[in-house]
């Protein structure tokens, strides 16, 4: 599934960006070497880094 139809990056290259370390939205694209455009794409980006934040601190309990 494509998450920036605009740069054409899809779900598992955000999640693997994630894994990598990126945080924010800015360091997602960086990973992926793109440039946001139209934006539409950030909030859910901000949403699955925040998701895998929380997934890592549930399992460090």
């Amino acid at each position: 599934m494509y998450v920036c139809n605009c740069n054409g990056i899809r779900e598992r290259e955000v999640r693997a960006a994630i894994e990598n370390g990126a945080r924010r939205p800015a360091e997602i694209f960086r990973a992926c070497g793109a440039k946001p455009q139209c934006a539409r794409c950030v909030c859910e980006m901000k949403e699955m880094a925040e998701d895998a934040a929380e997934a890592l601190r549930y399992a460090a309990e």
